[in-house]
């Protein structure tokens, strides 16, 4: 099944709070006055030019291990190459927040302005990412209670970036005005793609000591596996 998912902007503008602490600032009340007027002025612009939308695609495990699998750059072990064979449930997804909020970001910083640049970039950021969340929330419905959905994106974790290439062929969503570059970006640049990955709560759970944990920087997946288990409540490894 292949389904377009639209959503309003509003339904994924991030808190106010996880956008101050990505521009590094420890709390809203850490502001100026200056930098609060800056800032809803970002949230302003951000709810009025997102255009939220989303391709949805469920597909066999079959299906997706040739998406997987990609160019063949995979890492020899990853995650995901051990959690989708035994998933519940599979569906590719590519969303985006549509070109508008992308040209806007790339004016403020053409025009010098890269202080709201990097604001409005901050916020749209944590709203793509929300995007992935909302998709697997809506799978996560039509499975029972106790099913986790997590997503997973080429990129990360040893699924390399070129299986976007194979993701992109499947899908195709640039019924949605997406498209990759040479070095698989994708286009707008706010936009996110990869796999809604259905199961127990346990099949998400890995320990994070992979040769390529050493370079990550957020151990993101860290969390996204707390966040499971409080869930389904799963016990802790």
């Amino acid at each position: 099944m292949r389904e377009r998912v639209e959503f309003r902007s509003g339904d994924l503008c991030p808190a106010i709070e996880a956008v101050v602490q990505q521009m590094g600032i420890a709390a809203v009340g850490d502001l100026a006055a200056r930098h609060r007027k800056m800032l809803d002025a970002a949230f302003e612009a951000y709810e009025q030019l997102a255009e939220p939308v989303a391709l949805v695609e469920t597909v066999p495990r079959e299906a997706f291990a040739i998406v997987f699998e990609g160019d063949g750059l995979n890492d020899h072990e990853s995650p995901l190459g051990g959690i989708y064979p035994r998933a519940d449930g599979l569906a590719l997804f590519a969303a985006t927040l549509g070109e508008p909020v992308s040209a806007e970001i790339s004016r403020l910083f053409a025009d010098n302005d890269s202080v709201g640049g990097f604001v409005l970039d901050a916020i749209a950021s944590a709203a793509a990412d929300r995007l992935s969340d909302r998709l697997a929330e809506r799978m996560a419905e039509r499975f029972p209670g106790g099913t986790a959905v997590l997503p997973y994106s080429p990129g990360y974790c040893g699924w390399h970036i070129t299986a976007q290439r194979a993701l992109f062929s499947r899908l195709r969503p640039g019924a949605i005005g997406m498209r990759l570059n040479d070095s698989c970006l994708m286009h707008p640049l706010k936009s996110v793609s990869g796999v809604l990955v259905a199961g127990a709560g346990a099949l998400h759970r890995f320990r994070p000591e992979f040769d390529f944990c050493d370079a990550c920087a957020t151990r993101q997946c860290v969390r996204r596996m707390a966040s499971v288990r409080a869930a389904a409540r799963v016990p802790g490894t």
